[in-house]
C-alpha cells in the first residue's frame, strides 16, 4: 500500500514519461515474441481474403454473361413468330418467310453479343431453326439429352456445360471444349405444356479472357469447374491437371492446402450460386515467404526507431500534457484565493483546452452570480428600507382613513366613503406585514381596490373585468406586479382614447405556468414604441440598477416589475407585450406556479 501511495504522489510528468516508456518497450517485446507466430497467419488470411474478393469479381463477370444468355432466351421466347413456330403441329408446313425472319432475328443477337457462338430453336415436333447449327434430317433433336434436360426443368434456365455427343454441327465448326451450352424450355402458360427448347452456345473464349489475365503471385492462376467437377477452363501447364471434386464438394467457398507432386499448393475456391460453377485459385504456398521476410524487415526497423526516439517522444508528450495542467492548477490556486479575473489563455483544442475554457466560463459565471447576488442584496435592502418607511405608524393611517370613511357616511357621501375604504384596503394589502410573496387573491383584491378608486375618477370612461380560473385560487405571486401595468393601461391607453375604454385581467394556467394578461383597448403603441419597450424589458435588470436615470423615464414601473420577476425566478419568466396603434395593448406576465409563500416552483418556464 505504501509503495502504491508513493507512486500516486509522483508528479504527473514522471508518471507520463514512465507510461510512454512502458508502452514503447512492451510492444517491442511482444512483437519480437509474436512476429514468427502471427505474420505468416495474418498474411495468409489477407492473401486468402484478397483472392476470394478477386474470385468474387470474376464470378460476377461470368454471371453477367450467363445472365445475358438467360435474357436472350426470354427475348427469343417472347417473339411472336418464334411462338408461332413452336406452337405449330406436324400438319402445318413451316412458312419459309417466317423461318427466314427468325434466322435474321437470331443473327441480330449474335451480332450484338459476340460471346454467342450459336442459337438453336427446336419445337416439340423436332423441327428446328438456327443461325449457326444444322442437324441430319434423320436426327430427332427431341431425343437429345440436352433437350430432355431442358424439358425436365420445365422452363427454368439451365446450364448444360460443355456439349458431349450431341447430334449438331456448327457452321464455324466449334469444338466441344470451345463452347458452353445453355438451354431453356418454352412452356405454354395455359396448357402447361412444353412447346420447344432454346439452346445457346457461349464461346469459351469469353471465359478464358475473364480468367487468363488474373495472376495469383508469380505462378498462381484461376481455373473454372462445373457442378460435376469437370474443367471448363484451365491454363496451359497447370500446377495440377484436375482438382478432385471431393476437395470442394458441399462447400460454397473455402481455402485448403494440399501436397501435389512434392509441392505444397494453396487452393482458394468460391461457388457461384447462379451458375453453380466453382472458381478455384491455385498458387504455391512458398510464394508468401518473400512477403513475410519483407514484413519482418519493416517490423525490425520500426522497433529500432522506437528504441531510438522513444525517450525523446515520451518526454515531449509528457510535457505537452503536464505543463498546461500545471498552469491550470496555478490559475485555480489564484481563484481559490479570490482572484476571479485570471484566465487560461493557451489555444488548444484537446481536452485540456476544453477544461481551460470551462474554467474560464466557470469564473465568468461566478463573477456574474456574484454581481447578481450583490444586486439582489441591494434590491432587498432597498425593499426593506421602503417597507420600514411604509410601516411608520400604519395604525395611525388606518384610523385616520376609518375616521374619514365614518364622517363621509355620516354626511351620506357614500362615493367618498367607498373611495376611502378602497384606499384603506389598498394600503393594507400594500404593507402585507412586510411579505414579498402574497396570495394571488390578495394581489387581485389590491388591483380591484385600485381600479375602484380610478373608476370613481374616470366614471363611465373606465370599465374593467377580472377573470380567474378556479384552479388559481391557491397560488402565490410577487407583490405589486399588476398595479404598475394597469396604471400604464389607464394613463397611456384608456385616458388617451376617445369614448369609454375597457381593461380585462385574466389569470389562467398555460403550459404548467401561471399566465396573467392585462388587455386594454386604448391608444396602443406605434411599432417604434413597441420595439423600444421590448428592448427595455430585455435589459430590465441592467436599467433598473441605475435608478437616477430610470425613475424619470416612462415605463419605470413596468421595468421594475420585469426586473423583480427575473431576479426572483430567472430570465425564463417575465412580461411579453403586444400592441397595435389605436387598437390597444396586451401585456402577458408568465410566473411559476407557486403553491405557498416560500417561493417553491411547481412548473418551469418554457
Amino acid at each position: 500500500m505504501k509503495h502504491w501511495t508513493q507512486i500516486n504522489n509522483l508528479p504527473i510528468r514522471y508518471k507520463l514519461i514512465s507510461h510512454f516508456l512502458i508502452i514503447s518497450i512492451i510492444p517491442i517485446i511482444c512483437l519480437g515474441l509474436l512476429i514468427n507466430w502471427t505474420v505468416e497467419r495474418v498474411l495468409e488470411e489477407q492473401v486468402n481474403d484478397n483472392t476470394l474478393q478477386l474470385i468474387g469479381k470474376v464470378n460476377e463477370s461470368l454471371e453477367f454473361y450467363i445472365n445475358n444468355m438467360q435474357s436472350i432466351t426470354y427475348f427469343i421466347g417472347f417473339n411472336e413468330k418464334v411462338q408461332h413456330f413452336l406452337a405449330a403441329d406436324n400438319e402445318v408446313e413451316p412458312n419459309p418467310a417466317d423461318e427466314y425472319d427468325i434466322q435474321r432475328f437470331l443473327r441480330d443477337f449474335t451480332t450484338l453479343s459476340p460471346e454467342v457462338a450459336g442459337i438453336l430453336i427446336v419445337n416439340s415436333n423436332g423441327d428446328y431453326i438456327s443461325n449457326e447449327f444444322f442437324a441430319p434430317s434423320t436426327k430427332d433433336l427431341t431425343e437429345e439429352s440436352w433437350y430432355k434436360e431442358a424439358v425436365d426443368n420445365n422452363g427454368i434456365f439451365t446450364i448444360i456445360g460443355q456439349p458431349k455427343d450431341r447430334g449438331l454441327s456448327s457452321l464455324v465448326n466449334y469444338q466441344n471444349d470451345e463452347v458452353v451450352s445453355v438451354v431453356r424450355a418454352v412452356v405454354d402458360p395455359y396448357a402447361d405444356e412444353v412447346l420447344g427448347v432454346i439452346l445457346i452456345d457461349l464461346k469459351q473464349r469469353v471465359i478464358k479472357e475473364t480468367l487468363v489475365d488474373v495472376r495469383l503471385g508469380k505462378t498462381g492462376y484461376l481455373m473454372l469447374v462445373d457442378d460435376q467437377g469437370r474443367n471448363i477452363y484451365q491454363p496451359n501447364d497447370p500446377l495440377i491437371k484436375n482438382v478432385p471434386y471431393k476437395w470442394i464438394a458441399g462447400q460454397n467457398s473455402g481455402t485448403f492446402s494440399k501436397e501435389v507432386n512434392a509441392q505444397r499448393l494453396q487452393f482458394i475456391h468460391q461457388k457461384s450460386p447462379f451458375t453453380n460453377w466453382t472458381t478455384i485459385g491455385v498458387f504455391p504456398a512458398e510464394e508468401t515467404i518473400f512477403e513475410i521476410r519483407e514484413i519482418r524487415f519493416y517490423l525490425v526497423s520500426f522497433i529500432f526507431l522506437i528504441m531510438i526516439f522513444g525517450i525523446q517522444i515520451s518526454y515531449f508528450l509528457s510535457n505537452s500534457i503536464s505543463n498546461p495542467i500545471a498552469q491550470l492548477m496555478k490559475f485555480m490556486r489564484k481563484a481559490e484565493s479570490g482572484e476571479f479575473d485570471v484566465r487560461y489563455s493557451e489555444k488548444r483544442n484537446d481536452e485540456i483546452g476544453m477544461l481551460g475554457r470551462s474554467f474560464n466560463n466557470m469564473l465568468r459565471q461566478i463573477n456574474h452570480l456574484m454581481s447578481l447576488t450583490k444586486l439582489q442584496e441591494k434590491e432587498k435592502r432597498d425593499a426593506e428600507f421602503r417597507s420600514l418607511q411604509a410601516n411608520i405608524n400604519p395604525h395611525f393611517l388606518y384610523n385616520t382613513l376609518d375616521t374619514i370613511q365614518w364622517m363621509a357616511r355620516k354626511q351620506k357621501t357614500n362615493d367618498i366613503a367607498e373611495v376611502v375604504e378602497s384606499l384603506a384596503k389598498l394600503f393594507r394589502i400594500g404593507l402585507s406585514k412586510g411579505r414579498d410573496i402574497i396570495s394571488l387573491d390578495e394581489e387581485l383584491d389590491h388591483i380591484k381596490n385600485y381600479l375602484q378608486i380610478q373608476k370613481t375618477r374616470y366614471r363611465d370612461k373606465l370599465n374593467y373585468q377580472i377573470h380567474v380560473e378556479e384552479s388559481m385560487d391557491d397560488l402565490y405571486v410577487i407583490k405589486f406586479i399588476l398595479q404598475p401595468i394597469i396604471e400604464n393601461a389607464i394613463y397611456h391607453g384608456i385616458k388617451e382614447r376617445r369614448g369609454p375604454g375597457h381593461i380585462i385581467v385574466t389569470a389562467q394556467e398555460k403550459e404548467s405556468n401561471l399566465s396573467i394578461t392585462i388587455e386594454d383597448d386604448g391608444a396602443g403603441m406605434t411599432e417604434l414604441q413597441l420595439q423600444e419597450m421590448r428592448q427595455a424589458l430585455s435589459e430590465a435588470i441592467a436599467r433598473t440598477e441605475n435608478k437616477g436615470e430610470t425613475r424619470d423615464k416612462k415605463g419605470y414601473g413596468t421595468l421594475n416589475v420585469q426586473a423583480r420577476i427575473q431576479l426572483a425566478f430567472g430570465e425564463g419568466y417575465g412580461m411579453h407585450i403586444h400592441s397595435e396603434e389605436k387598437a390597444g395593448t396586451t401585456v402577458e406576465i408568465i410566473l411559476p406556479m407557486l403553491k405557498d409563500d416560500t417561493g417553491l416552483v411547481k412548473g418551469d418556464a418554457t
